[in-house]
Parts: C-alpha cells; structure tokens; sequence
C-alpha cells in the first residue's frame, strides 16, 4: 500500500503563507461545528519513527480551543494497560459527544512487531486482533463517532537525516535510541508491515489517509485539507440521519426460553404427576443442612480459586440480570463472602448519568473492566439497552438491535485477553415476584428496596418476558454463555450459581 506512495510532494513557501491563512480560520469554524452538531472525534497519527507526528499534531490543534480536545501519547504500555484487553485504554479515552480526541499512535499498533523486529505480544497478526480493531472502530462510527486516521509517511532517506539532526541537538538526543535506527537500517521489512497494517483496517466507515510527509509543510496543509473534509461528511450524513424513528419492534417469534422454565417455589405443594407435566425440570428442594455444607463448600472452593486466578493472572467477569426482587444482592453477597475483597468489585449499574449519556453507551462499562486477576460482579450491565431501553422505549430501534452484535464483540474482546465471562439471568415467575414484593412493602427494613417503576415494569412483564428471550438466544455464545437461574427457592438458586463459577474456574485453570 505504501509502496506506490511518493513521500517526497512539496509546497513552496508563498503557497504554503496563502493556503495556510484560509485553513486556520477554516479549522476555528470546525472545532465549533463538533460542539455545535455533538460529533465526537477521534483523530488518529501513525507513521514512521521521526516522520513529525508531534509537530503535525501541534499543528492541528493550534488553532483550537484547548479546553475542548485531548491529546493522547501512546507510544508507553503502562502495567495498568497491560492488565486489561488492549482497546480498553482507547475506549477510556474516546471523546464525549462534541469532544476531540488526538492519539499519538494508536490501537493499530499491536499488529506491528515493535521497531526491533520483535513481536509485542504472542498473538500478534491473528485474526483476533483484527478481529477486535473492525469491530471497535464500526462500534464508534455507528454511534456517531468521527474516525480520522493519518498515517505519516516518509522515506528511508528522510527519516535517516531527521534522525540525524535530532541527535545532533542535546535538547532532542534523547528522542533517537537503537530502536529508530533499527528501524531506518531495516525500512523495507517495516514499510512491508506498515503496509499490511494499512491494508487490513483500511475500512469504509474509517479510512486511513497517508500523508507525505518529505515536506512539512505540505504534510500539514494534507492534513488539515482530510480533518476539514471529514468533518464536513460526517456534518452531512449527521443531518441526513439524526432523527431516528422510535418505530414498533419486531415481533420476536424465536424460542421462549424463560416461559417455559419451571421454577419450583420453597412452599410448592403441586403433586409429582403435575410436576412431571412442566415443559422443564424442576429446581429442586434442599434442606437447611444440605444448603449450610453445600455454602461452604463453595465458597471455601471459590476463595481458593480466587487466589490461584489472582496468580495465573486470568480476569473474571461476572453478570447479574434478570426480574425485579429474584434476588440478586443476596446472591452476589454469598458469591463474595469468602472472596478477598481487594481482588474484585461489585459494579451497581442504575440509569447512566450524563458524562455516561453523552459517551458510547458501553464506555462506562470498559471503565469498569476488571485487570488481570481481579473480579469484576456487575448488578445489572450492558444488557440494560436491549432490555429496559428497548422496552421502555428510551432508545431508537435500529440503535438497541445493533446492541446485539455490539454486546458480542465486547465480550469476544474480554475473552480474547483471557476472560472468564459468567451471565446469570436470575428467574422467578410472577406469583414469585408478587409476594416478594408484598412482603418488601410490609417490612420497614425493605420498603425502600420496591418502588412505583418496580410495579410498572411488573405491569410490562410479557414485553420484558420477550426482550430477555430475545437476548438470550441473539448473546449466548460459547465464550459467554448464559445461565438461568431458577431463583424461587433462593438457597437452590445460590448454590447453582456457586457451583457453576467454582467448577468453571477450576476447569480453566485446568
């Protein structure tokens, strides 16, 4: 791809003076669009190793008002980055409706052997990694999120007298080491992988755009020329479709799974013939006795397991969803009792605030993302916009059924750093949850736990009935499969969920 590319075009000094006056004045009016229109941009730099990605980067913002961009240098893999998938440090820093984000290299860079020749991970250029970056940069821009990638290009001749002239001066020595000149010594083998690294995230929603940058000052003038023109399509296509339609959803017509779950209560007295007639087994009945030994031994189980994923370094992801009153805070208090508690976090999630709002909706999860070896429980997740959302009608259709895709990815991205991802749907029918909730209203300790949007969304339980389907036959995927739990009994339903983390945990570290 770079190979046809002649780094050497130039401006001669009066075109640049001219040119320059206009495109000043024309990038002032462009910031002021982005926050006018909302457009949340990201602005991409990679190239070679002393091609001016710091000088074109101070470029561009100059004319700018710094109090709305942010300037990323990602040339440093901190310990804290190394401890979590690869994107999350990208996704933490992707822009807020109407904000600016620049990046000193970027997500690509994992595909590159670094500037020695040597892979940066064992995994590097699998289909994975790509894999990963399509799907994160489709997620952005179909939210709504301007990409702007620019690869800096110049040639071998080039970099070899920039690199030169930078160690000439004792104040920019410092920025050449072995690896810049490795990486002039072996050009042709870097330029191949630079080209291959182009080639295979070289999208329609986020091209790159190669600079030659020989000439400085022709390369500045490029760059300005692509951001303006960016942001100018992306201010038309933003007026072509910024009203989405809150349309009827389809009908799902796929299996219900969650109607046909039987759930035995603790005072259930149906006869065994009626029993045998349920669609789906029952849950069971255990004594006092058999949940106190059965508790313990979990837990005690799960504690030592926690220690061994601290070790292995192996991260745990952990989702609670379902009905109102199934009993999820009890379950998560068992689940933790005997964790170490600087090694995971229980993640409430309620209604996004409105830093949340203005971001992609699965940013405030990706801050949440737990490191290597921690726990991360979330009541309640990232399931909300195919529920609630949907449901409630709180988000456009087109919008919460592109979740689906959107949800796997993430989950496919945590799985491929070396997650382990359990999904509990906590189930109860709806006598359950009836006396549940009566029973909450009739003690001073829990009134405040039901509330009048507890009893509305009881009254849409045939809709979320038919969501939570839906969710579960389009999100259950071998690396993050669900698990229904038959939750009336509440013992039955903590045990199942003890079992089923401390027998997965110990077959991974298997």
């Amino acid at each position: 791809m770079l190979n046809k590319v002649d780094a050497n075009r130039q401006t001669d000094s009066k075109e640049y003076k001219s040119e320059m006056k206009t495109l000043e004045k024309q990038m002032t009016a462009l910031q002021e669009s982005i926050q006018q229109l909302q457009i949340p941009t990201v602005i991409v730099f990679e190239g070679w190793g002393a091609s001016g990605k710091g000088t074109q980067i101070a470029r561009v913002v100059y004319p700018w008002d710094p109090r709305f961009f942010n300037v990323y240098t990602m040339d440093k893999v901190t310990e804290d980055m190394r401890m979590r998938p690869f994107l999350w440090p990208y996704w933490t820093r992707t822009p807020a409706r109407g904000r600016i984000s620049i990046y000193d290299k970027s997500w690509h860079r994992i595909m590159l052997p670094d500037r020695t020749g040597k892979w940066k991970t064992a995994v590097s250029g699998s289909p994975d990694l790509l894999y990963d970056i399509n799907a994160f940069e489709k997620q952005l821009t179909d939210d709504g999120v301007l990409i702007v990638k620019l690869f800096l290009h110049i040639s071998k001749d080039e970099q070899k007298n920039r690199l030169k002239e930078l160690e000439k001066n004792s104040e920019t020595a410092w920025r050449v080491d072995e690896k810049d000149w490795e990486q002039n010594k072996n050009y042709d083998q870097h330029l191949a992988h630079f080209s291959q690294m182009l080639q295979r995230t070289n999208t329609s929603e986020s091209p790159w755009h190669i600079v030659e940058s020989n000439d400085r000052k022709f390369a500045v003038i490029k760059i300005y020329k692509i951001i303006i023109s960016s942001v100018q399509k992306a201010a038309e296509k933003l007026m072509q479709t910024n009203k989405l339609v809150h349309a009827e959803p389809p009908k799902y017509t796929g299996k219900k799974f969650l109607h046909s779950v039987y759930i035995k209560n603790e005072n259930d007295n149906e006869n065994a013939e009626k029993q045998k007639r349920k669609k789906s087994s029952s849950q069971g009945t255990i004594t006092e006795k058999e949940y106190r030994d059965k508790l313990e031994l979990y837990q005690k189980n799960i504690s030592a397991l926690g220690h061994r994923m601290y070790i292995k370094r192996r991260p745990v992801v952990i989702v609670y969803e379902g009905w109102d009153a199934a009993g999820k805070g009890g379950n998560i208090k068992r689940l933790t009792e005997e964790l170490d508690p600087r090694c995971y976090e229980v993640i409430p999630i309620g209604p996004p605030s409105q830093t949340e709002l203005s971001n992609h909706y699965l940013w405030r999860f990706y801050n949440k993302i737990p490191k290597d070896g921690h726990f991360a429980i979330f009541d309640r997740s990232w399931y909300g916009r195919i529920l609630v959302e949907r449901v409630e009608q709180l988000t456009p259709v087109p919008v919460w059924q592109r979740a689906y895709q959107e949800i796997n990815e993430m989950e496919a991205h945590m799985y491929h750093h070396g997650a382990i991802i359990f999904k509990f749907w906590m189930h109860i029918d709806r006598d359950e949850q009836l006396r549940r909730f009566r029973a909450r209203e009739a003690d001073p300790l829990k009134q405040h736990k039901i509330t009048e949007d507890d009893w509305r969304n009881r009254s849409k339980w045939d809709l979320y009935e038919e969501a939570a389907d839906e969710m579960i036959l389009k999100t259950n995927t071998p690396f993050a499969p669900w698990t229904i739990i038959e939750s009336n009994n509440k013992k039955t339903a903590r045990i199942k969920v003890l079992e089923t983390v401390a027998a997965t945990l110990d077959n991974a570290l298997r």
